[in-house]
């Protein structure tokens, strides 16, 4: 099993959850974070500079199946993409056991 942690942008995050519904990735945790990235001068809107040291996005966290890593991969890449700085990260890391509390299943079983 793996564990997918994808930072993305909070305007991406419509298009994001359409294109994991599709490959039927249906259950992941999101939460509303602000993170520094390596953009270091601010941006100016109608006369007035605004700082983009503090970023606001969305961080998903996804558990799956092995098969299942390369289309989510894939579908997040594609679906948060807009080629400008701060289109986010993924990070993949290997999920040893996963259990589902209600019924004690375990392996595939708790993550489905």
């Amino acid at each position: 099993m793996k564990k997918i942690e994808a930072i993305i942008r909070k305007s991406r995050f419509k298009e994001v959850k359409n294109a994991l519904h599709e490959i039927e990735v249906n259950f992941f945790s999101y939460w509303d974070v602000t993170g520094v990235g390596n953009e270091k001068q601010g941006h100016v809107y109608r006369g007035i500079t605004y700082s983009t040291s503090d970023i606001q996005r969305r961080f998903l966290t996804i558990v799956i199946t092995d098969e299942f890593l390369e289309r989510t991969v894939k579908a997040i890449l594609d679906s948060a993409y807009t080629g400008q700085v701060g289109d986010g990260k993924i990070f993949v890391s290997e999920i040893t056991e996963a259990y589902r509390i209600r019924t004690k299943e375990n392996g595939h079983e708790g993550i489905n």
